[in-house]
């Protein structure tokens, strides 16, 4: 904006507050009043709530709370110990090849895989891939396959053909103590 449209504009406020006959010292003089009329009025309800509450059987009783409790504490021969039962072992002994029940978890399925290699490539290689193309894996030829259980690494195999569809023969299974230490 120019400077000749602020000074429009603040000629017509001017002419608009003479207009008005609003005297400047007066609006402030209300203002004030309001303002020290409002904290009586707050004085004056607080002065109710505290008259209230002290009018009110159970303030007494709330106020004095904290004492209670703090009398109630400082009273030692009140303090009894409870009663407690001995401690029995009643859990069941183990059989004698330290091997669970293993009934609970034969029924859950697991996913079995077989993973021939892998690799990794850029995705602008990714989207060039289309039909024939051949995609390098880590693996040399005639090496044995990985058996997954649930993603974890359980066996190697080969590959063997049974009654015109793919199996896997296991050559190599992982031991126990190596399964538990890939778990962790």
């Amino acid at each position: 904006m120019s400077d000749d449209t602020n000074n429009q504009d603040e000629n017509e406020n001017e002419q608009n507050l003479e207009q008005a006959d609003v005297n400047v010292d007066d609006l402030a003089a209300d203002v004030l009043a309001g303002v020290e009329e409002a904290s009586s009025q707050d004085e004056s309800v607080a002065d109710e709530w505290a008259a209230a509450m002290a009018e009110d059987p159970t303030a007494e009783a709330a106020g004095d709370l904290g004492d209670d409790w703090a009398s109630a504490m400082a009273e030692d021969d009140t303090i009894k110990q409870a009663p407690l039962d001995s401690l029995t072992d009643e859990s069941k002994p183990m059989s004698g090849d330290l091997t669970p029940e293993l009934d609970v978890i034969l029924d859950i399925p697991v996913s079995i895989s077989m993973e021939v290699g892998r690799t990794q490539i850029p995705i602008r290689n990714l989207l060039q891939l289309n039909q024939g193309s051949v995609v390098e894996l880590d693996r040399l030829a005639g090496e044995p396959l990985d058996v997954l259980v649930n993603g974890t690494l359980i066996a190697h195999g080969e590959v063997v053909m049974v009654n015109d569809k793919f199996g896997i023969r296991l050559t190599d299974v992982v031991s126990q103590s190596e399964r538990i230490q890939r778990l962790r």
